[in-house]
């Protein structure tokens, strides 16, 4: 019976090195400054109008600014997905 022949495998080449990518991130020095206004200008909205005996900051709206004070802090929170 005839011998079969020898395949020679070809020898091990490394893959090329990788060069690291930078992460390019974008100036967000505007996220931190811009949410905790958001937060405070929110807390504030509330917390004059129970001391103002719903008096201010706008009589008009009446139970709704507790509403808009909260709506204040949860743009805060939507502006803080963009911390990096």
């Amino acid at each position: 019976m005839p011998k079969s022949r020898i395949r020679k495998k070809d020898d091990y080449t490394p893959p090329p090195a990788r060069t690291p990518q930078a992460i390019k991130l974008t100036n967000r020095n505007w996220v931190a400054p811009v949410m905790l206004a958001f937060f405070v200008v929110g807390l504030v909205w509330i917390v004059v109008f129970y001391l103002s005996d719903t008096q201010l900051p706008i009589e008009v709206l009446g139970n709704w600014n507790i509403v808009v004070g909260f709506g204040f802090i949860a743009a805060g929170f939507g502006v803080s997905t963009q911390w990096k």
